[in-house]
C-alpha cells in the first residue's frame, strides 16, 4: 500500500501469510483468515466466522482493541467501486437493524472490492 493511499485513509489488501503471522492467536480452533486489509495502523480481517476489526488506539498504537462481528449480524451491506477521478471504493457494512452504517472503509484502487463484496455474500447470504 502506497503512503499516499494510507495517509488519504484507503485500505490496501494484505498477505494472507502476513495476517496468519500477526493475528492467528485471535482465531478459533476451527477458524481460518480469508482475507484481510490494512489501513495505515488498523486492520480488518474476514475468517470464515466473523469480521474481525483491529483498531490502534493512542501515540505509539500500543493498545488495541479487537472488535468481532458475526456474519450473521450483519444485515445488509454495499460496495461502491471506484470511479475514473475517485482515489478509492468503499464498503459499508449495517450491524442488526441500525440505520447509518455501523463500518465504513475505503479501499485503494489495489484491492479488488468484487472480492470482498464476494466474501461478505457468500458468509453473510449462506
Amino acid at each position: 500500500m502506497g503512503l499516499f493511499s494510507g495517509l488519504l485513509g484507503n485500505a490496501g489488501a494484505v498477505s494472507q501469510e502476513q495476517l496468519v503471522k500477526e493475528y492467528s492467536r485471535l482465531l478459533t480452533d476451527s477458524e481460518q483468515i480469508q482475507m484481510g486489509f490494512k489501513l495505515i495502523r488498523d486492520v480488518f480481517l474476514f475468517t470464515n466466522k466473523r469480521l474481525i476489526l483491529v483498531n490502534k488506539q493512542g501515540i505509539t498504537g500500543s493498545k488495541t482493541e479487537y472488535i468481532s462481528i458475526a456474519y450473521k449480524s450483519i444485515s445488509r451491506f454495499s460496495v461502491e467501486t471506484a470511479g475514473t477521478f475517485d482515489l478509492d471504493a468503499e464498503l459499508k457494512i449495517w450491524v442488526s437493524s441500525e440505520l447509518h452504517p455501523s463500518i465504513v472503509k475505503q479501499f485503494n484502487k489495489s484491492v479488488d472490492v468484487y472480492e470482498v463484496q464476494k466474501v461478505l455474500a457468500h458468509h453473510v447470504l449462506g
